[in-house]
């Protein structure tokens, strides 16, 4: 009798996962025989919370994947650094203090960290930043400095921005690049009347703007354009006339821009400096030999919020720059060379160490903003399954959003893209862990693909 009723509840399982997967398939089929999807790739696959396949639809077909990339990413940097990992920024000084004269130079030095200054974070705002080395000189008894404030910005290489990233996108504040120091989240704001500069989040510093704005339009359609090192910035498109319009750009040189700053709170707080700001990437561009810090005396340890709320946001709101400065710090760590192709060498490495096809993870960057970056959705799962089995996991699923759907997925957009993944329990307890990307599709992609995945709530 036991064994009738076992098989009876094992047939319904059965049943119910066709069930399943014909509405999936019938689904997804209405939308690729559609109009708009004549020319569209898609990769579609579902599985239970066991890895057992439930349905796909061309489940290994890489396909660019947008911001479903960063579940890679997030994955690797809390299993390899560990949740509880923090970035590091120090203030130093060279030379000698006499009489409150520092006879030498002031530095702040860090090794990447991308919160430095964000506003995300309570306690680590830039506010905190500033009252705290400003508490660290005023320890120190320094009233009068002779030297220059360095900006240590060395600490990862000189390419700022991942190969591939369109120059559309470079001067946006999703295209910040990651440097050997960060500031605000390399980010700033202008408010635009029409085509009329109002004001500045905080004064850039060193930019000089070239306008080809056009006043028409009910929102925005405006670009910045802006290049690491550059002091020539452009924006373009149009924006509504009549109503302020806060526009977000990416800083061309967040190290200048966090000295700059930093002298301000000098001035304020009535400490002289005789000298001016200065970044090692500056000396190097002057053909100058950077600053050895190795010898300094250190005033200030700061810390950075934790890992695992690092990539609470990094997941949540889709922060770009976190991508990339996961991907530096990965190769820094792991192959002590911090360039872009090094971090992406090891997170692909990382990811077939766990039985994931390679062919089917062409990484680009760390944050899916590359359309080089190519992935299928069963890689996609599997990254996903792999994650759910980890002690890191409720750091990793709680920066999921929760989609318009009502289904808790990361999600990624771009031009001609776009891809969900994630996990979700049914009303029945069911539980699945699914992908779906979409590419050139002429519709709306998120519509289209929320409707499919709908069918298993």
């Amino acid at each position: 009798m036991k064994k009738i009723i076992a098989i009876s509840v094992f047939s319904t399982q059965i049943v119910f996962a066709q069930n399943i997967s014909q509405k999936l398939d019938t689904a997804t089929k209405n939308l690729m025989n559609s109009p708009l999807a004549v020319s569209s790739n898609i990769s579609l696959y579902v599985a239970d919370e066991n890895g057992q396949l439930i349905y796909e639809y061309n489940g290994n077909k890489g396909l660019s994947t947008a911001s479903t990339q960063k579940i890679f990413t997030a994955a690797a940097a809390l299993e390899t650094l560990g949740k509880n990992y923090t970035y590091q920024t120090t203030a130093s000084y060279s030379g000698t203090i006499s009489s409150g004269n520092l006879n030498g130079n002031l530095f702040i030095s860090s090794n990447g960290d991308p919160t430095l200054g964000s506003w995300r974070y309570e306690g680590f705002k830039p506010e905190n930043f500033k009252q705290k080395f400003l508490e660290a000189l005023k320890k120190t008894g320094i009233t009068k400095i002779s030297g220059d404030l360095i900006i240590d910005d060395s600490y990862f290489d000189h390419q700022t921005i991942p190969g591939g990233w369109p120059w559309d996108d470079l001067g946006n504040y999703y295209g910040a690049g990651i440097w050997g120091i960060n500031w605000r989240e390399n980010q700033f704001d202008i408010n635009i009347s029409g085509t009329d500069f109002k004001s500045f989040s905080y004064p850039l510093e060193g930019v000089q703007w070239l306008n080809d704005l056009k006043a028409s339009g009910n929102s925005d359609q405006s670009l910045i354009f802006t290049a690491p090192h550059s002091d020539v910035a452009l924006i373009n498109g149009n924006l509504p006339s009549g109503k302020i319009t806060t526009v977000s750009g990416a800083v061309p040189n967040p190290p200048l821009q966090l000295g700059v700053e930093a002298i301000k709170w000098l001035k304020e707080s009535n400490i002289e400096i005789s000298g001016k700001v200065v970044t090692n990437s500056q000396l190097e561009i002057e053909g100058k030999s950077p600053f050895n810090i190795s010898k300094n005396k250190v005033i200030l340890h700061y810390e950075s919020p934790t890992l695992d709320k690092i990539v609470y946001w990094f997941l949540r709101k889709s922060v770009n720059l976190y991508g990339e400065a996961l991907i530096k710090t990965l190769g820094k760590e792991k192959k002590q060379n911090s360039s872009f192709k090094s971090g992406v060498a090891y997170l692909k490495e990382f990811w077939t160490s766990k039985g994931i096809n390679s062919n089917m993870i062409n990484f680009a960057d760390g944050s899916g903003l590359s359309p080089q970056n190519y992935v299928s959705a069963k890689a996609e799962v599997q990254a996903l399954l792999y994650a759910k089995k980890q002690p890191w996991f409720s750091s990793y699923y709680e920066g999921f959003p929760t989609q318009d759907n009502g289904m808790k997925m990361k999600s990624g957009t771009m031009r001609d893209t776009k891809s969900y993944a994630g996990y979700h329990t049914a009303k029945d307890g069911k539980k699945y862990v699914y992908s779906a990307i979409i590419n050139n599709y002429q519709g709306s992609g998120s519509t289209e693909l929320q409707k499919i995945l709908s069918v298993l709530k």
